[in-house]
């Protein structure tokens, strides 16, 4: 099985961040603040999966903040308030069934060894979600990106908005946003202070025309919902055929 050890992990985030930690906070905090917060109640308890640097939680307004990483380095980032987690996100959570009103994810699944474990993860965060709560997850798509996709070495599962919405559909979720360009591809490579500065005015601009998301946007967005009451899983067929339609 194919995976990066949490020593390589906090080499490889670092080397890739370390110079634009200022730029990321900024446009993390228009980011949460002016848009994902429309699915975060105030007083909601929200895991973030695969936290970071912790930019989301730091910006989101929640009651309860819970931050899940295999970087333990990166949880000195995180500041008063977030609740530092780390456990194989594959077996069974440490986080009681149905005490989540939100999961988040932010450039994760692409991470994870193979679709397997994914399926694995998946079927973790729909126990862990309250009926009701959702899952908001974001990431690359590479249908939109292209080859550049594999540019990280860290990266080993290639996925779109439709195979992510096809495996939420088969653990039960329902789809309720799916957009299969949103975010551009990286701010790893940006010119740090363009990403301190220029970034976060332009941002607030994107955010609000959807209409240059499908030309720029190379990260998918799909939010699923834990029904209130549970119902059977469909099958993968049905599950192709609801995405397709």
């Amino acid at each position: 099985m194919a995976q990066i050890s949490p020593e390589e992990l906090q080499k490889l985030y670092w080397n890739r961040f370390r110079e634009r930690q200022l730029g990321r906070r900024r446009v993390w905090e228009i980011l949460a603040g002016q848009f994902f917060q429309r699915w975060v109640d105030p007083g909601a308890t929200v895991l973030d999966l695969g936290a970071g640097y912790g930019e989301f939680l730091q910006n989101i307004r929640a009651g309860r903040k819970l931050a899940v990483d295999a970087n333990r380095h990166a949880a000195e980032f995180w500041g008063k308030g977030i609740e530092a987690l780390h456990f194989d996100v594959t077996s069974s959570w440490p986080v009681p069934g149905d005490s989540v009103d939100c999961v988040f994810t932010s450039n994760f699944f692409e991470h994870l060894p193979d679709k397997n474990a994914l399926e694995l993860c998946v079927e973790q965060i729909f126990a862990a979600l309250k009926p009701g709560g959702v899952l908001i997850a974001m990431g690359p798509n590479i249908r939109k990106t292209g080859g550049t996709y594999w540019d990280f070495f860290d990266h080993f599962i290639a996925l779109t908005e439709r195979s992510l919405c096809e495996l939420l559909l088969l653990q039960g979720f329902t789809i309720t946003f799916c957009r299969a360009g949103f975010l551009f591809y990286t701010m790893s490579r940006a010119n740090p202070t363009l990403l301190e500065t220029v970034y976060p005015m332009l941002l607030r601009i994107y955010l609000r025309s959807p209409i240059l998301w499908s030309v720029f946007g190379k990260q998918f967005l799909v939010v699923g919902s834990k029904p209130l009451l549970t119902k059977a899983k469909v099958t993968r067929r049905e599950a192709a055929s609801s995405v397709a339609s």
